[in-house]
């Protein structure tokens, strides 16, 4: 038997992120999310004992899609500018696919929510940043390359990675993450090899 108390969590969630991505402009409040999913409001907090901790349970989402892939990613064979290249792209998929998604990780919903949101999300950039420079220096260790500023690289391309998420939230998702993507990867590529 199916778990109703699950299913409506998951409904919840859902509804959420399809009202961060529909709703332009709105503020989202409990009586207008409540009302989407088709329960009270003390139906909601009943499954979350805040807003705060709703928006928490999308970016333990985004979290767990983005680096079960990025550990993935890390641990296979290719060289490590491919596999940066990789892990930006799975990022940048995961919020064409994930529009409202997109909208919480640029903090725009999260005016007059906890500051430990905000946080959160420095936090899971941080991480992706560190990812990446792990990849680099590991290949630069495991070819006796010192020259190589892995943290710096990392750096650029976690810098690219948010400002395209940026791009696409700012453009009300007319601007795909992945839009020439594959022209800007050539390019940075390029002058990362420089």
């Amino acid at each position: 038997m199916v778990d109703k108390k699950s299913n409506r969590k998951q409904d919840i969630l859902q509804s959420l992120a399809h009202m961060l991505e529909s709703d332009l402009g709105d503020r989202i409040t409990t009586a207008r999310l409540a009302k989407e999913v088709g329960v009270s409001e003390a139906a909601l907090y009943r499954h979350f004992p805040s807003k705060a901790r709703m928006y928490e349970s999308l970016l333990d989402f985004c979290e767990e899609s983005i680096f079960s892939r990025v550990n993935s990613v890390a641990s296979g064979p290719q060289p490590a500018i491919e596999k940066c290249y990789t892990v930006a792209s799975l990022v940048l998929n995961f919020s064409q696919r994930n529009a409202g998604i997109s909208r919480l990780l640029t903090g725009e919903v999260l005016l007059g929510e906890t500051q430990r949101l905000k946080e959160r999300i420095s936090q899971m950039f941080d991480k992706l940043e560190l990812n990446l420079k792990q990849i680099l220096r590991t290949e630069a260790i495991e070819q006796g390359n010192s020259s190589v500023d892995s943290a710096a690289i990392a750096k650029l391309i976690t810098s690219v990675i948010e400002g395209r998420v940026q791009q696409f939230v700012r453009s009300n998702f007319a601007i795909q993450p992945v839009d020439q993507w594959e022209v800007q990867w050539r390019l940075l590529r390029q002058g990362l090899s420089n």
